[in-house]
């Protein structure tokens, strides 16, 4: 049973998750006059420093999903390796308009990558091994390189592996070995990749924010820049295919597909059921952010039209960056830092971001960057 109610302010807000984007939800949701409640097994997590409550608990303890549950009078999540049955309880208590069948889809890459295929839209090949005797089969019906992945959890390049050649057979196998149910996926070679990010509310209203350009480093989002350099067919498209997707999945609040572009041919990779690290630029780019927008639908309340106000690009803060780009905020005027207030910048986990706007944003980062040498 989903929530298609209105919740106004100063009713409460609940938050499964409590890293940079519950921060972010969190922000949005206040400035708008709510309450918030944020879940998370971390003490003063960067969302509970933001929000008015916090209960301390693991995200699959039952005990404190129903505290959850009872404290609010809706509830999101940012991230979506919830457990389903934390999320079905809550949806059968009307307080999960996002529902629990996008988490369903989105944590398990078998369903994800079939479903999409199902409606008709293209990913790269794959096939899907729970073995290691399946893999020299398997292998057998790809050119190299191939990567294969873990089916459920896995991100910024954790739990996936590349195969570049035949000899790799044995790496494949002993990742197979360890991991069970995992993916094994075409390497494609492709121009660039970008982000369709879209806000749907439980009556079907859909509004788009630009598509955004992402360029990775490590496996690990580095720089996103808006507007993508793509031709118009190849931006009908990718909207065309998050819209298809959209009404399947009954999408509500802010999600997010990564697409690879060849050409002019699109291949839908992954999907995020929550606002996205790639959607930041929209605090500063856009007249309504990805957090904002995704309050309003899970609030019942109806979209804002988007619009861009300046071209731009955000900046992922690293751990092993953090103390140069404190030190050059002292120096230049120029970019807007997030820093998400994290106990400890360990190397390679994202502890804030940096977004630039105006048609100027190339040369500022530029800046940025000699500043902090």
């Amino acid at each position: 049973m989903r929530n298609n109610k209105v919740i106004l302010p100063p009713q409460t807000i609940g938050i499964i998750g409590g890293g940079q984007l519950g921060r972010m939800m969190s922000m949005a949701a206040k400035y708008m006059g709510y309450n918030v409640i944020v879940l998370d097994p971390t003490p003063n997590c960067p969302a509970a420093q933001v929000s008015d409550a916090h209960i301390i608990a693991a995200y699959h303890d039952m005990n404190a999903i129903k505290e959850l549950t009872e404290k609010s009078d809706v509830i999101t999540y940012e991230f979506e390796n919830v457990d389903l049955h934390a999320a079905n309880y809550i949806e059968n208590n009307g307080k999960l308009p996002q529902g629990a069948y996008a988490l369903e889809i989105t944590q398990n890459r078998e369903k994800e990558k079939k479903l999409i295929n199902e409606l008709g839209l293209p990913t790269p090949k794959f096939t899907i091994v729970h073995q290691p005797g399946e893999c020299k089969e398997a292998l057998a019906d790809f050119r190299l390189p191939v990567v294969v992945k873990t089916c459920h959890g896995g991100y910024d390049g954790k739990g996936q592996l590349k195969i570049d050649k035949q000899e790799d057979i044995e790496q494949l196998e002993s990742f197979v070995a360890e991991h069970g149910h995992c993916i094994l996926e075409s390497w494609l070679t492709f121009d660039r990749e970008i982000s369709v990010i879209f806000t749907r509310t439980a009556e079907g209203e859909m509004a788009f924010f630009p598509i955004a350009e992402n360029v990775h480093q490590d496996h690990i989002l580095f720089q996103t820049t808006v507007p993508a350099n793509i031709s118009p067919e190849v931006e009908e498209k990718a909207y065309q295919a998050a819209r298809t997707l959209a009404e399947r999945m009954q999408v509500v609040g802010t999600f997010a597909i990564e697409m690879f572009v060849d050409g002019e041919s699109i291949y839908l990779n992954e999907m995020a059921p929550r606002p996205h690290n790639s959607g930041h630029f929209t605090i500063e780019a856009c007249n309504i952010s990805q957090f904002a927008q995704h309050i309003r639908a899970i609030c019942g309340l109806p979209l804002l039209a988007v619009k861009l106000l300046e071209p731009a690009t955000m900046v992922n803060i690293l751990g092993e960056s953090v103390e140069a780009t404190v030190r050059s905020m002292s120096k230049v005027g120029n970019g807007f830092v997030h820093l998400y207030g994290k106990d400890e910048p360990k190397t390679k986990r994202k502890m804030g971001h940096i977004t630039f706007i105006g048609e100027d944003y190339k040369k500022q980062l530029e800046m940025f960057e000699e500043a902090k040498k």
